[in-house]
């Protein structure tokens, strides 16, 4: 599990064939192989998922209560797996959420259709994870909790992997997903049905796609390389199976929050500008042209057509169903298949229309409403429950809390690695920096306009697709601090001491945090000693 030397990843400079002879070949500098121990390379992420799993799944349920906008989705995703769209007509409503009642959903009269159609301002798909998760287990706090608590654990994994292919190193995969696990604002997340937790998976299992597709590209650019003739462009490169994962991945982002759509166009870019230097970097004299000829339209249709598909596609129990809002079910059956296609996709866009003025006229003041330019600084929280129960913790004020904030050492010291990103990738052009500073920007530099330009009411747990990154800067800076494997015994052991130091401070102000973060009930004093900033914590 040794650490790879992470001064030979970098460079996409041309070089010209090598002469033969025991040199380092162009294969191991474009593809760097990956470490040994191939079993511990699943095993490890493995193990942590599994450690990320007991935070997430013990006592889920719990608190036996509908937390912050759960309101909300966790009825939506009931509707959405009963009749295919949103319904706000609900008999027994508050019985039914805790599972106690025995009301049911009520079916909508055809002449009252649209009077149950629900305004919703947010596409479907990650209210019917959610409502997987009832189906499953009821209408209980544990059924709308299930997904997200499952797409949380794969989260880690996936990140755990994806650190492991970018730094060639099983211990440093395993540090990411470690740091994933008792990351305070993914576990909240992880246990509480928002969308937020659901958009975050999608936009990283779409980065993880696309890193193994730039070192599968660039393995069939070194194999044609290697057995063909020079030339100015260079080859197609075939089908890309992970880049059409991608796709799908980055589409279904999109179809849980709209600002999906700033992830999917940076890592178009991205991954089209990986292309461009694997290109010049195997000498071909025309790396740019050789990029838009050979790799372009295959972007296109994977980044570009079948997100929209995927998008679309996620809408189609309004499609199919009469009660949706704005649908014209009557309007669109009375003339035919051709004028039900064409007024169907109208009622859509128009819907889509005022959902869009919806959220640039968002500006309705909220106690826990936050600005992004404080977000990493974890000013200001949000309180998803907060009760105060009597005498049952052994004090007489007693304290039950579920505070969504990310764990501070983990945010600051992130903080401290995106400037470290900055540095590197301005003196080397490190993938890897590029690609963490980019994903990073696009979760978050994007509300800075609507926080300026509409004074949009914004939360802290917006920040979660950013997270991912701001650990894998982390990460890197680690393998930077450890050093490469030819580095002194002594720079190792120190370089190895402040990494273990801090992945250590993590895990205590983790456990510190952890009643705070699950709704254990504690004494006041501790809760209140909890409160690291006093004015915007509580």
């Amino acid at each position: 599990m040794a650490v790879t030397d992470f001064t030979d990843q970098a460079s996409d400079q041309p070089e010209s064939k090598p002469p033969a002879g025991p040199t380092i070949s162009l294969r191991d500098r474009l593809v760097p192989p990956m470490p040994d121990g191939a079993l511990w390379g699943w095993l490890g992420p493995l193990l942590i998922a599994a450690f990320g799993a007991i935070l997430r799944f013990v006592n889920l349920g719990h608190p036996h209560a509908v937390m912050f906008d759960e309101t909300y989705y966790a009825k939506d995703a009931l509707a959405l797996t009963t009749f295919g769209a949103e319904h706000n007509v609900v008999k027994d409503a508050d019985k039914i959420i805790m599972g106690g009642g025995t009301g049911i959903w009520q079916q909508c009269a055809p002449a009252e259709v649209d009077k149950c159609a629900s305004y919703v301002v947010h596409p479907p798909l990650g209210k019917w994870m959610i409502g997987a998760g009832e189906q499953l287990f009821g209408m209980t706090p544990f059924g709308w909790r299930f997904a997200a608590a499952v797409v949380g654990v794969a989260s880690i994994l996936i990140l755990a992997r994806t650190a492991r292919r970018m730094t060639r190193s099983t211990m440093l995969g395993c540090l990411a997903g470690l740091l994933l696990a008792v990351e305070g604002l993914h576990l909240v997340l992880s246990r509480t049905a928002l969308l937020d937790i659901f958009l975050m998976f999608w936009v990283l299992a779409g980065f993880a796609c696309l890193v193994a597709d730039r070192d599968h590209a660039r393995t069939r650019l070194v194999d044609w390389y290697e057995n063909s003739p020079l030339s100015d462009r260079g080859p197609h490169l075939g089908p890309r199976p992970w880049r059409i994962a991608a796709g799908l991945c980055l589409g279904a982002a999109c179809a849980v929050k709209w600002s999906g759509v700033f992830f999917l166009i940076a890592f178009t870019v991205l991954t089209l500008a990986w292309d461009a230097g694997a290109r010049r970097a195997v000498g071909l004299r025309r790396p740019y042209t050789g990029m838009i000829h050979k790799d372009l339209t295959g972007a296109i249709l994977s980044l570009g057509l079948l997100p929209v598909l995927t998008y679309v596609v996620s809408w189609a129990g309004w499609f199919a169903s009469a009660g949706g809002w704005g649908r014209n079910w009557a309007q669109a059956t009375s003339q035919g298949p051709g004028f039900f296609v064409f007024d169907s996709l109208r009622s859509w866009l128009s819907y889509h229309v005022q959902v869009l003025g919806f959220h640039t006229g968002l500006a309705t003041p909220h106690n826990y409403q936050s600005e992004p330019w404080t977000w990493p600084l974890l000013l200001r929280p949000v309180a998803f429950f907060y009760e105060s129960p009597k005498g049952s913790c052994g004090a007489d004020s007693c304290s039950q809390a579920v505070l969504g904030v990310g764990t501070p050492v983990i945010w600051y010291g992130g903080l401290a690695a995106l400037v470290a990103m900055i540095a590197w990738y301005v003196a080397t052009r490190d993938w890897r920096a590029g690609a963490v500073l980019l994903a990073y920007a696009a979760g978050w530099l994007p509300w800075f306009y609507w926080a300026i330009a509409d004074n949009r009411t914004m939360f802290l747990f917006y920040a979660i697709p950013m997270v991912p990154f701001m650990i894998l800067a982390i990460v890197l800076a680690a393998g930077l601090i450890l050093g490469p494997v030819s580095a002194t015994p002594v720079r190792r052991m120190v370089g190895a001491a402040v990494v273990g130091a801090f992945a250590l401070l993590a895990l205590v102000n983790f456990w510190w945090l952890y009643p705070v973060l699950t709704g254990e009930l504690i004494p006041y004093a501790e809760w209140s000693s909890r409160m690291l900033f006093k004015k915007g914590w509580i």
